[in-house]
């Protein structure tokens, strides 16, 4: 695997070392080692498949607050998807920057968003799967959720979302007092 850093501290996006051959390819998707050499989280406790049947659905900008905080490895399984992660952790040099990349079932890249980081991500397909390994379980009461177009965070989304949960329609933005932080 090839670690690409981002102007996020800690966010990567991370490319499959590809063997070919006469039958196909093989590449890993996780090797714990790899990973605790750039110091990211290796346990991995939930596995989460999405399917978006239209290309414009948005999912996001969602997290959770310690001590359920969690660390994503997100890959497009099918389609097409720009994937968002938004650094929401108090002192980190990069507090509020953003940083987005296409993920495709072509590409086969994935990014990983550490704890503290908002994610979402804008289907660019119809028909878009994404697969994310987490390192903590879903909880409802740790989740918080950031508006998509929040103008503190600015961020530059390839077209205008057409399909949105209810959840995700009324998500507020972002404030310090309701993010109990503790990265």
């Amino acid at each position: 695997m090839q670690f690409r850093a981002t102007k996020i501290a800690n966010v990567f996006v991370i490319e499959l070392d590809v063997q070919r051959d006469d039958r196909g390819f093989f590449g890993r998707g996780f090797c714990r080692d790899e990973f605790e050499r750039q110091g990211l989280a290796t346990t991995v406790v939930q596995i989460n498949n999405s399917l978006s049947r239209s290309a414009g659905t948005l999912r996001g900008l969602h997290y959770q607050v310690a001590p359920m905080g969690e660390a994503k490895l997100v890959r497009c399984i099918r389609g097409s998807a720009y994937d968002v992660a938004v650094d929401l952790r108090e002192g980190s040099t990069t507090f509020g920057q953003w940083f987005g990349t296409k993920l495709t079932a072509e590409n086969r890249c994935m990014m990983y968003v550490p704890e503290g980081c908002a994610h979402g991500f804008l289907t660019l397909a119809d028909d878009t799967e994404m697969l994310y390994l987490t390192s903590a379980p879903y909880s409802a009461p740790h989740e918080r959720i950031v508006r998509w177009n929040d103008s503190r965070f600015g961020i530059t989304w390839p077209r205008v979302p057409t399909i949105m949960s209810e959840k995700d329609k009324s998500a507020k933005d972002f404030s310090p007092e309701n993010h109990a932080s503790g990265y």
